[in-house]
């Protein structure tokens, strides 16, 4: 049971930083999730392009901590399914 436990637990610390530098908010990962948004339109990715004109919003203003927040949930957007 301890190994089992153990085991994951390492799982779970080896996925976080790939996911975490996915997440990180940069210009790269903005153009690169902009890009990605292109083609059939589904309910996500209009919640995903409207969190993305949030941040474009808030970065024109100044405030980096608003357009990272949304963009984390653009990028949470488009990882839902439908």
């Amino acid at each position: 049971m301890k190994t089992l436990l153990l085991a994951t637990a390492f799982a779970a610390l080896a996925l976080s930083p790939a996911s975490a530098a996915k997440m990180a908010c940069t210009s790269a990962n903005m153009a690169k999730l902009v890009a990605g948004m292109g083609g059939e339109d589904t309910p996500a990715k209009m919640a995903a392009r409207k969190s993305m004109a949030a941040a474009n919003s808030d970065m024109s203003k100044g405030n980096m901590r608003g357009a990272c927040k949304h963009y984390m949930n653009a990028e949470k957007a488009m990882a839902m399914k439908k």
